[in-house]
C-alpha cells in the first residue's frame, strides 16, 4: 500500500531541475529515461491543451459575431424564415437561394422505402484461390489491398471526392451551378439514397420547350466530373430534358464512392425521375462519361426498358486500366483490390441489357488507351467487341480480325473499308428486319450463318458503324451537342408482337 501511496504522490509531486549546494559547479537533477520520457509527453500535451483553450475561446467567439451580424441583416433573416417555413410547399420560395446543402430538406426519401434486393451485387468479385497455399500466401494481400482501398485507393480512383479538390473547385461548381439555374431554370434537389446517403441533383425541364424535351436525359459523370461543370451541357444543348447528379462525396452529396454507393445513388436518381418528375421508363435516356460508364450501364440493366444509352469515353473493364498505371510489383495487389472492392465492370452491366446502346470513342484518349497514339489500344474497342459478339455471335466470331482492323482507324479510312466491302446501310437494315419480324428481337440475335462471308463481312461493319462513332478529341472535351443522338436500333412494322 505504501508503495502505490508514493507513486501517487510523485505522479502530481513537482518537477526537480537542480540542487544547489555543490560550489561553482552546477549539479542538475538527471530524471531517468522513463521520467524524462512522462514528463515530455505531458508537457507537449499541455501545450497543445494551451492553444486548443485559445482557438476554442477564438472558435465561440467568432460564431457570437456571426450569429449577431447575421441576425441584424434583413436579407439574412428573409432567407432563415423562409427556410424555416413550414406552412404550404416553401420549397419555390427556398430554391432561390444557394446554400450549404448540408441543411438543404430532403425531396425525394427512398431510405425508408427501398427494397435492398433492388441493388445488384456485380461490385465485387472474390479472387479464387488455386490451391490451399495460394489462398494462405494472398491473406497478406488482401489485408493491404482492403487497408488502401479504404484509405487512399478510392480517392485515386475518384479524385473528384478529395476535399482539396472540391475547395479548388468551389468557385467554378458555384459559377457552373448558377449557370444552369439562371439560364436553364435548372432545379436543385436533394435526394436520399437507400443507404442513408444525400445525393445532389439537378433537373433542367425542356417538356413543351424543344422537340426533345419530352424524353429525360440522366446523365452520370466521370470519375472528376460534377453536375456543374461536366457533361449536362450537351444534352441540354440538343433539346432534352436533363437531370444530373454528383457521385456519393462530390460536392454536396455524401458518402464516398464505392460501387454499392454509386448503385445506390443512380437507383435513388431513377427511382426520383420516374415517380416525382413524372417521366415514363421508356422515355429515359441514359448518358455516360468515362467511370460514369458504370453507374449508365447498371441503371441500364436495372431498368431495361430505357429508351437507350450513350456511352461516351468508357471502358470495358476498369482493371486493365489500374494495372497499366500501378507498377509491376504491385500486380497481386492491385488485382485484390479491384476485383474484391472497386469491381468496375461496365461490360458485365451492358451484356443483361438488350436495348439501344451507342459508344462514343475518343481518337486522341489518354486515359481510356492503354498506349499512347495506339488507338487500338483504347479500352472502347474491347467493349464494343464483347457486346457484339455476345448480341450477334454468329456475325462475329469469323470476323474478329476484320473488326479489329475496322477499330484500328478512324474517320476517312473507316468509311473506305465501307466503300471497300460494299456495305449498303438500306440492304444490312433490311436483313436484320426481315429476321427479327420472322424469328425475335432478343439477344443473341443468331443471324449469320446462312450469309455468304462477303455478306457476313458487310454485316459485321455494318453494325460495328452503328454501335460506335467517332469523336476527334482527347477525353475531357465536351461531346458536342450534334453528336448527341437517339443510339441505333432495328426498326420493325410497329404492330409486329415480340416474343
Amino acid at each position: 500500500m505504501s508503495t502505490l501511496k508514493s507513486i501517487w504522490n510523485c505522479m502530481f509531486s513537482p518537477k526537480l531541475i537542480k540542487i544547489y549546494g555543490h560550489g561553482p559547479i552546477e549539479k542538475l537533477y538527471e530524471p531517468q529515461p522513463m521520467e524524462k520520457l512522462g514528463d515530455q509527453v505531458i508537457h507537449s500535451l499541455y501545450i497543445i491543451w494551451k492553444l486548443v483553450v485559445g482557438f476554442g475561446a477564438i472558435f465561440v467567439v467568432s460564431f457570437c459575431i456571426r450569429g449577431l451580424s447575421r441576425a441584424q441583416n434583413p436579407v439574412y433573416q428573409t432567407f432563415l424564415a423562409t427556410l424555416h417555413r413550414t406552412d404550404g410547399d416553401n420549397r419555390r420560395d427556398y430554391a432561390k437561394y444557394d446554400f450549404d446543402f448540408k441543411l438543404w430538406p430532403v425531396e425525394y426519401d427512398l431510405s425508408k422505402t427501398a427494397s435492398p434486393e433492388r441493388v445488384s451485387k456485380t461490385s465485387s468479385e472474390a479472387v479464387v484461390a488455386n490451391s490451399t497455399f495460394e489462398y494462405l500466401t494472398n491473406i497478406p494481400f488482401r489485408i493491404i489491398a482492403s487497408f488502401a482501398i479504404h484509405t487512399f485507393g478510392i480517392r485515386l480512383v475518384y479524385p473528384g471526392s478529395v476535399g482539396i479538390l472540391q475547395s479548388i473547385l468551389e468557385g467554378s461548381l458555384l459559377s457552373g451551378r448558377s449557370r444552369l439555374v439562371e439560364s436553364y431554370r435548372g432545379q436543385r434537389y436533394k435526394l436520399k439514397a437507400s443507404d442513408g446517403n444525400d445525393i445532389d441533383s439537378i433537373f433542367i425541364d425542356k417538356r413543351n420547350a424543344s422537340q426533345n424535351g419530352e424524353t429525360l436525359v440522366v446523365c452520370c459523370e466521370g470519375n472528376a466530373g460534377f453536375y456543374e461543370i461536366g457533361i449536362m451541357i450537351t444534352p441540354i444543348e440538343a433539346g432534352y430534358s436533363v437531370l444530373g447528379w454528383n457521385h456519393p462525396g462530390f460536392a454536396g452529396s455524401t458518402g464516398m464512392p464505392y460501387p454499392e454507393n454509386e448503385q445506390n445513388a443512380i437507383d435513388a436518381v431513377m427511382q426520383f425521375a420516374i415517380n416525382k418528375l413524372g417521366f415514363k421508363v421508356e422515355n429515359i435516356m441514359l448518358f455516360g462519361w468515362s467511370i460514369g460508364g458504370y453507374t449508365s450501364s447498371w441503371a441500364a440493366m436495372t431498368y431495361p426498358d430505357v429508351k437507350g444509352i450513350i456511352i461516351d469515353a468508357t471502358f470495358d473493364d476498369i482493371l486493365p486500366l489500374a494495372l497499366n498505371h500501378m507498377p509491376k510489383c504491385w500486380e497481386s495487389i492491385v488485382k485484390i483490390a479491384i476485383r474484391e472492392h472497386v469491381n468496375l465492370n461496365v461490360y458485365e452491366h451492358l451484356s443483361q441489357y438488350s436495348g439501344p446502346l451507342l459508344l462514343i470513342r475518343r481518337t486522341d484518349d489518354e486515359v481510356i488507351c492503354l498506349k499512347d497514339n495506339d488507338l487500338l489500344s483504347n479500352r472502347g474497342n474491347d467493349l464494343l467487341i464483347k457486346i457484339l459478339k455476345q448480341r450477334y455471335p454468329c456475325i462475329f466470331e469469323p470476323h474478329l480480325s476484320l473488326l479489329q482492323e475496322y477499330l484500328s482507324v478512324s474517320g476517312v479510312k473507316q468509311a473506305e473499308m465501307l466503300s471497300k466491302y460494299n456495305v449498303d446501310e438500306s440492304v444490312c437494315s433490311s436483313l436484320l428486319q426481315t429476321y427479327v419480324s420472322e424469328f425475335s428481337k432478343s439477344y443473341p440475335i443468331k443471324i449469320g450463318p446462312e450469309f455468304s462471308f462477303a455478306e457476313s463481312s458487310q454485316m459485321a461493319l455494318f453494325l460495328a458503324s452503328k454501335h460506335m462513332k467517332d469523336f476527334k478529341s482527347s477525353h475531357c472535351t465536351n461531346l458536342p451537342g450534334e453528336m448527341f443522338t437517339k443510339p441505333w436500333d432495328i426498326i420493325v412494322d410497329s404492330d409486329y408482337v415480340f416474343t
